[in-house]
């Protein structure tokens, strides 16, 4: 490990150091003005032993280390597996029921959008034939359609 305390530290170190300042901040463990000196010793930090100086009386490790323990999410699913036999088939359930929905409401769309086309092309047809054989329906002409 000594040799990662001379290794020289990244921007992005800087700013993950800087961010567990504030939030350290926000939960109370330090005040206004020792955030800002360690701020400001973060900024200027050249090596990993200096950044992890500034963070070495707060809790949680040092920069880079990872969690030893997993995420809640990955518990649950290994204290409970059977949860996974609820989960899969009620999601495969939700999706069918959708596709099913989607697929009934498109074909009653379809069904009406036809049946509206073919009364106005016959309607549309016949009213075009009559005007064009015999004149206006209610003309000037004399012609009466009742």
């Amino acid at each position: 490990m000594a040799r990662r305390a001379t290794l020289r530290a990244s921007d992005a170190d800087r700013d993950q150091i800087i961010d567990r300042l504030h939030r350290a901040s926000t939960e109370g463990r330090l005040a206004v003005r020792e955030l800002e000196q360690r701020v400001a010793a973060a900024l200027r930090a050249r090596t990993f032993a200096e950044l992890d100086a500034t963070v070495s009386d707060l809790p949680g490790g040092r920069l880079g280390e990872r969690r030893s323990t997993p995420r809640r999410a990955v518990q649950t699913v290994q204290e409970h597996p059977a949860l996974l036999l609820v989960v899969i088939p009620v999601a495969l359930a939700a999706l069918a029921t959708l596709v099913v929905i989607t697929v009934l409401w498109s074909m009653l769309a379809l069904v009406l959008f036809l049946l509206g086309h073919r009364r106005r092309a016959w309607r549309g047809s016949w009213t075009y034939t009559a005007r064009h054989r015999f004149g206006p329906v209610h003309g000037a002409r004399g012609g009466h359609w009742s």
